[in-house]
């Protein structure tokens, strides 16, 4: 790697009687460019990234692209995970991931690539920010301002599936004490780097003792470290209900793989549009930047997709690579475009847009902005100079393990791990 690990989501504070975060290879030489691998992806994917790429490009970014193939073309090429030997040789070189959406075709026999790339990788860590652009982007909520921190690997969305008989498939829950307790802390660090007041656990261990119980539980074990945030556990169901209806009572989600992918969607829809939002994937030895949006091959090719999720996801990894000044260029060069009414079609609305224009034309109206700040929305003030906004990545210490209760060993033929 060759910048801090997650200088965004990752700051160097410090923590007693816990392991050191890993090391990180650090840039000697500000000047020189950063390698960057790209993915073009599938669908909307390539349209999208070439205007992501000319936006860093004209701001002065300092990368070097490594352009990789992945998704639908290495499928059908009879690669099952869809990313091939040449791809992972870019990675594990780069250390950093900037991905379009990818297409995985129907039918059996082909793995999920972005779980195979978040386990393979390590990244354990999903940030999601999920923020409203009232009044240029009508939503009912103009005061959110939620970020979604979701598990990565483990749940049920960890893809360990199979056909117990013709008739019956199963899909398995893993949950480890290791894995939850490493995101719980890592959602606490992350509001108190950030300045954050309250961080929300949404669960279902009323009906899942054993799984949701393990997170409810560390949740509150690790809670307690941090007695200035303030802290709430949530069913899953009354907490969506909840998110969707006033989500200006929430700050920061902190939840499992399949609630945090379900939740982050509710929330990126609800503050205007899913092709607003992007992620960022982190790990202790990678990151991985991308839109939260799929590919979208119905309007492939109509230049009319928004490119702002993966516009997003390219500012928080300029952010994590060490060029917040380029990160904020861009991002208060889009915040300037949104304000002119510049819209795309999934947000154009003729009482807030004065311009509807396609891919190509939304990028030239960013790089036309560049310098330019907003007016009304916040704007983006990350600087070189800025204290480090990052938050260590927790090492799981033995010996804090809960202990099964008798109850929970009588009626589960599993074992607690």
């Amino acid at each position: 790697m060759n910048a801090p690990v997650a200088e965004f989501l990752l700051p160097n504070l410090e923590q007693p009687r816990r392991a050191k975060p890993p090391r990180a290879r650090l840039v000697t030489d500000l000047a020189l460019p950063v390698p960057v691998t790209i993915a073009h992806g599938d669908g909307i994917g390539p349209e999208i990234m070439k205007a992501t790429l000319s936006i860093l490009e004209a701001a002065g970014a300092r990368i070097a692209t490594e352009p990789i193939e992945l998704g639908e073309s290495v499928y059908r090429r009879g690669v099952s995970a869809g990313i091939d030997a040449t791809a992972w040789s870019s990675l594990r070189r780069t250390g950093v991931l900037l991905k379009a959406p990818v297409t995985t075709p129907e039918g059996g026999g082909f793995k999920s690539l972005n779980v195979t790339l978040r386990k393979s990788l390590g990244l354990f860590a999903s940030v999601r920010p999920c923020v409203s652009l009232h009044p240029f982007v009508p939503t009912r909520h103009p005061d959110m301002d939620v970020v979604v921190i979701r598990e990565n690997g483990e749940d049920a969305c960890g893809g360990i599936e199979h056909r117990q008989t013709r008739d019956v498939v199963q899909c398995l829950k893993v949950v480890s004490v290791p894995g939850t307790e490493r995101i719980v802390r890592y959602a606490f660090d992350w509001a108190r780097a950030h300045g954050r007041r309250k961080v929300t656990c949404m669960t279902r261990d009323a009906t899942m003792k054993l799984t949701d119980g393990l997170w409810s539980d560390a949740f509150r074990r690790i809670g307690a470290e941090y007695p200035e945030i303030r802290q709430e556990h949530l069913q899953i169901d009354i907490g969506t209900a909840l998110l969707a209806d006033d989500p200006t009572r929430f700050d920061v989600i902190v939840t499992t793989n399949l609630y945090g992918d379900i939740l982050s969607g509710v929330a990126a829809r609800i503050a205007g549009s899913a092709g607003l939002a992007g992620s960022a994937n982190i790990g202790a030895h990678g990151a991985m930047f991308e839109a939260i949006h799929g590919s979208v091959p119905a309007i492939a090719g109509k230049d009319v997709a928004n490119p702002s999720g993966l516009i997003h996801a390219a500012v928080m990894m300029l952010i994590h690579i060490g060029q917040a000044e380029v990160a904020a260029r861009v991002h208060n060069a889009w915040l300037a475009t949104i304000e002119d009414g510049v819209h795309t079609p999934d947000v154009w609305n003729p009482r807030t847009s004065s311009q509807k224009v396609g891919t190509r034309a939304f990028a030239t109206a960013v790089i036309a902005r560049l310098g330019a700040a907003p007016g009304e929305l916040p704007a983006a003030r990350w600087s070189a100079d800025d204290p480090p906004a990052a938050v260590p990545i927790p090492a799981w210490t033995p010996g804090t393990r809960r202990r099964r209760t008798r109850t929970e060993t009588a009626s589960t033929t599993g074992s607690w791990c």
